[in-house]
């Protein structure tokens, strides 16, 4: 998601004067004519959004997207987060094998997850069960997850050798 520029900032941006930059938002406002985007405008700053004619049409969308069946994927990065309490990407990708971006967003988007700065590297982001979560599984702590020590146990292990492997490299 894009911040609004002023018609000021853009133009020393683009390394060119107001003129140019007047003439050159009227012609984008043109091309988007019709189109899925509109140029916005509010207190002299600019910025793109979406034509209100499609926001019923990507509010039926976002709506169907969030009501479908969790993907397996989608369940075993939840399992991961559930059982670990606190996992980065990295983490995630390790013990799946695969890259879980996408699955993550999507998790974060349903509210099943939150995505907080890590303590140790503030690069990097820890993914937690949200307490909408827990409130839809019926557990007041991640200890009542079925097999919670054994599981949380192997997993801990897992992110335990991704982090000698990152030291070793």
């Amino acid at each position: 998601k894009g911040e609004p520029l002023s018609r000021k900032k853009l133009a020393e941006i683009l390394n060119v004067n107001q003129t140019e930059i007047n003439e050159g938002l009227e012609k984008l406002k043109g091309n988007l004519e019709n189109r899925g985007m509109v140029l916005l405008e509010k207190d002299n700053e600019i910025t793109l959004g979406t034509n209100p004619e499609l926001s019923k049409l990507i509010e039926n969308l976002q709506k169907e997207e969030l009501n479908k069946d969790l993907s397996k994927a989608s369940l075993e990065t939840l399992s991961i987060i559930l059982y670990k309490d606190g996992v980065s990407r990295a983490v995630v990708d390790y013990i799946r094998g695969v890259n879980s971006s996408f699955t993550l967003r999507l998790l974060s988007v349903r509210g099943l997850v939150e995505k907080t700065p890590d303590p140790e590297d503030n690069r990097r982001y820890i993914y937690k069960p949200s307490f909408e979560l827990l409130s839809f599984l019926g557990i007041k702590s991640k200890e009542e997850l079925p097999d919670y020590a054994e599981v949380s146990k192997s997993i801990n292990d897992v992110a335990k050798d991704l982090s000698e492997q990152e030291q070793d490299a």
